[in-house]
């Protein structure tokens, strides 16, 4: 009773699972469209984006000035001091002031300097935008070709599955003909059981890659993705010859990554001139008022000022250690090494993918060859087995040939077009 009342429970529960599950169709069009409006990780540099513009917009202020309006009361009661030294006792002093004026101050040195320097930045930061799209998009791409592989992988798993448990049940009636050794029907049986098994663990390897993929395109954890790309075809997005004979120097400069790193280098030796050449620049201050001062009360007459200055500022500190300038040779020592670090990356990363290409093609060609010889073994055993005149170990065997064979086809297939697309990337393309 116990067992039955366990059992209910169980089936409701997965009933009430399954009715809240939504299933998303989904294939690669559709990976690329989501990838590139709800990722996560476009969305932080796209953030990142429109924060450097933000610092460009700041760093523009710099030569505007600063405009004030409004009231000043002022009160003092006790010991005041005049302007020659002398004290006055039991002082009871208040006025009122009220105008409107403006304070500018022009830093030539640091305001053109910084403002070029975040117009660089701002445009680096586009560039480091689509550096990460490009990654973003291939990793969804490269997540959504593992997905699609699983579910195959599942789909043949169980086809043999199904197909194992007919040839069982056959082998079973002929072995209450007579015609069989019980043996020979017992082992058609364990082979069943190992392929669902099998089925079973491509399950698991399909829910995996499955929340991948859903993580990565920000989607609602209680959808059920199903892919719609039943086959699985080679796409030759780039021509061998043309990558054959590539100019390397060409891909650095249509290379994202590389563009914002060339923009960052200006961007620091731009900065560096505020402490070289802006030390000789000077700095100029203007403040004017117009207003009414007086009594609180009374006597309020109208009283303006005018102040300027342009005043040369020695740091002797910068001009004697020069701190400040060391500090942006190392950063601009350090940014020079680094691109020569992503140049280098990016030779070895297309030579790479190249021969990923160059060997993915060479695994096709061979592992269709076989799965065809294999599925062509396969159905002639099942033909035979029919008239009972085949070993169930030679089916067994065939059912392992086949599926080994068709899994390498598929994962020929995959690797072939995930190093396709990383090769557009790595040539400078954008997805």
């Amino acid at each position: 009773m116990k067992s039955r009342i366990l059992l209910l429970v169980a089936l409701s529960l997965s009933f009430l699972v399954s009715a809240q599950e939504t299933v998303q169709s989904i294939d690669l069009e559709t990976c690329l469209q989501l990838g590139g409006a709800n990722n996560l990780t476009i969305q932080e540099y796209k953030q990142k984006q429109e924060l450097a513009l933000a610092d460009l917009a700041s760093a523009k202020e710099w030569w505007l000035p600063e405009v004030y309006a409004g009231i000043q009361l002022h009160q003092l009661w006790g010991k005041a001091m005049n302007g020659n030294g002398l004290f006055f006792e039991d002082v009871n002093r208040q006025n009122f002031w009220g105008g409107l004026g403006f304070n500018a101050s022009w830093d030539f040195g640091k305001g053109i300097y910084t403002k070029q320097a975040a117009e660089l930045k701002a445009e680096a930061a586009q560039y480091d935008s689509q550096t990460a799209q490009n990654k973003a998009i291939l990793n969804i791409l490269e997540t959504y070709y593992d997905f699609m592989v699983s579910q195959l992988y599942a789909d043949a798993y169980a086809q043999l599955a199904n197909q194992s448990d007919t040839i069982a049940a056959q082998m079973q009636v002929q072995v209450d003909a007579g015609m069989r050794y019980e043996s020979e029907a017992l082992l058609a049986h364990s082979n069943t059981n190992h392929l669902k098994i099998e089925q079973l663990n491509t399950r698991m390897e399909l829910i995996t890659q499955s929340a991948k993929l859903m993580e990565l395109l920000n989607l609602n954890p209680s959808m059920k993705l199903v892919a719609t790309d039943s086959v699985l075809v080679p796409l030759r997005l780039t021509d061998a010859t043309a990558v054959s004979t590539l100019d390397f120097s060409s891909v650095y400069e249509s290379r994202p990554e590389l563009k914002s790193a060339e923009l960052s280098l200006q961007a620091l030796t731009t900065e560096k001139k505020s402490f070289t050449t802006g030390l000789l620049l000077p700095e100029l201050r203007l403040g004017s008022y117009g207003s009414y001062f007086g009594d609180v009360v009374y006597n309020l007459d109208p009283t303006s000022q005018i102040n300027g200055s342009l005043m040369w500022r020695v740091p002797l500190g910068q001009l004697i250690y020069k701190g400040d300038k060391k500090r942006f040779d190392s950063k601009i020592a350090l940014q020079r090494t680094s691109i020569l670090q992503t140049k280098a990356h990016i030779s070895a990363e297309i030579t790479c993918l190249r021969e990923q290409i160059n060997i993915a093609q060479m695994q096709i060609n061979i592992a269709k060859e076989a799965s065809t010889l294999a599925q062509e073994a396969l159905s002639q055993c099942i033909q035979r087995q029919a008239l009972g005149l085949v070993n169930p170990l030679e089916i067994m065997q065939a059912q392992e040939i086949f599926i080994e064979s068709k899994l390498d086809h598929l994962q020929a297939v995959a690797a072939y077009n995930k190093a396709s697309y990383g090769l557009v990337v790595a040539m400078g393309g954008n997805l």
